[in-house]
């Protein structure tokens, strides 16, 4: 009775779990197993629930379909941080790095197309007006008569210049004269010959312009009224009062002319003053004592000036130089403790 019992017992999990064989109808096998099988028939339907379950759990989780992980997380469009809260910090910074350069790539050919531009026609209308100066007399003549006449006409009509307006004459000179010494002393500094700051230029040949040219003539005139002997030692005391009080004096208002073109403070002009008087008026010293024994011993008056703007174009190139690396000089000082102290205060908080 207790066989009999079992047998529908596994007949019925069988259905239920493949793994199990079912059993033989044989009644000797049957009989064989009689002796050997105690049957508790609440015992082995606890036993067989059980283990239908835990396969049937094992299954279900084997089968299930695990969704993988992408390397590279979704980020959403209209907000650069990523679904998890963090930034894509490569990707945003090669991009930004990208975009900067390419940025930067076409600002610089802009302005070297620029400065291109304005080299190359001022170069080209001065060598121009220079050439063609003898235009409405060219009918019939060689051209070694006009190459040879050239230089002669070219003064006279200076000349003539010169007399009608002298001193407009002479601001124009010294405004060409200033602003390329600042385009050389930038070259000197190692920049391309058409990458060149234009505002610098502009505010060097504006010096040149408007202070150099006009008091430049009067001082001369003064100069000759302060000292109106033919003696020897003439020559000598106006190099002397030149280089002393003269020079001073227009050093000091080239500085300060230049501080207020770049709308710095007046403590800021007064300090860069004070830090390149003394090493500016010796650095003259080398140069303007030569310079002027021929501008005061040869040069007549009238002439003096041009004369002193073509020695110039040294000299301003050397103003150029120690005004504009004050000048950069202490905008970096004042950059970097600018980010030194928004550091220091960042770790304070």
């Amino acid at each position: 009775m207790a066989t009999l019992y079992t047998l529908p017992s596994h007949n019925k999990f069988s259905s239920l779990t493949k793994t199990h064989k079912p059993y033989s109808s044989s009644p000797s096998l049957l009989l064989s197993t009689k002796p050997f099988t105690k049957s508790n028939p609440s015992k082995n339907t606890i036993l067989s629930t059980k283990k239908t379950r835990t396969l049937i759990i094992g299954s279900l989780t084997e089968d299930k379909e695990v969704v993988p992980v992408k390397d590279k997380p979704l980020k959403d469009k209209s907000n650069p941080l990523l679904v998890n809260g963090s930034k894509d910090s490569d990707l945003l910074s090669s991009s930004s790095s990208s975009t900067v350069e390419s940025d930067d790539e076409e600002e610089r050919m802009t302005s070297r197309a620029i400065n291109a531009t304005i080299v190359l026609g001022f170069g080209t209308l001065a060598v121009s007006r220079l050439l063609t100066i003898d235009h409405d007399y060219w009918h019939g003549w060689t051209l070694y008569e006009i190459l040879r006449y050239l230089p002669e006409h070219n003064w006279i009509a200076y000349e003539q210049a010169l007399k009608a307006n002298p001193v407009l004459s002479k601001m124009a000179i010294s405004g060409i004269v200033y602003s390329i010494g600042d385009w050389i002393a930038q070259c000197y500094e190692g920049k391309p010959i058409f990458e060149f700051d234009r505002t610098r230029t502009f505010r060097s040949g504006l010096v040149g312009f408007t202070l150099h040219g006009s008091l430049s003539h009067y001082y001369y005139q003064f100069c000759e009224a302060l000292f109106p002997f033919e003696d020897w030692w003439v020559v000598p005391a106006k190099v002397a009062f030149d280089q002393t009080v003269w020079a001073a004096i227009w050093n000091s208002i080239y500085y300060v002319a230049l501080g207020l073109l770049r709308f710095e403070s007046p403590d800021n002009i007064f300090s860069e003053l004070k830090a390149t008087f003394w090493l500016m008026l010796t650095a003259g010293w080398k140069l303007w004592p030569f310079a002027h024994l021929i501008t005061y011993g040869v040069i007549p008056l009238e002439q003096r000036l041009l004369w002193v703007d073509c020695v110039e174009l040294i000299w301003v190139t050397i103003l150029s130089t120690y005004s504009n690396e004050k000048s950069e000089s202490r905008i970096s000082d004042t950059t970097l403790e600018a980010n030194s102290s928004s550091s220091g205060s960042a770790d304070e908080k």
